[in-house]
């Protein structure tokens, strides 16, 4: 399916502000926000927060499928795609990062 077709698959994030990624030590390494541009990437990261508890190997995995043919858009333009390269460097590193909700106010 095509990424467009996945989101429709994926939970509403209307009650989310932002995604905060965060390292071992709990530091700030990304922030999603709930804008044009990123909302697909909220939802994709949200969903696999929800799914795995945290963006491990294995969410990462499953996030490149739900961004379809980003996917390959990325890994032949690296920097274009900069929340689906977080998820090919985890992947390739084995680091994990905590997902910590911002919720809309």
């Amino acid at each position: 399916m095509a990424f467009a077709d996945n989101l429709k698959q994926l939970p509403k994030i209307s009650h989310l502000a932002s995604l905060n990624l965060l390292d071992e030590e709990g530091g700030v390494v990304a922030t999603i926000e709930n804008k044009a541009g990123q909302a697909g990437s909220l939802a994709v990261y949200n969903h696999l927060a929800q799914l795995y508890g945290a963006i491990n190997a294995e969410a990462a995995k499953k996030g490149l499928e739900l961004y379809a043919e980003h996917t390959e858009d990325a890994r032949a333009n690296p920097g274009k795609h900069p929340n689906i390269d977080r998820l090919i460097g985890l992947i390739e590193r084995g680091e994990v990062l905590r997902v910590k909700q911002v919720f809309a106010v």
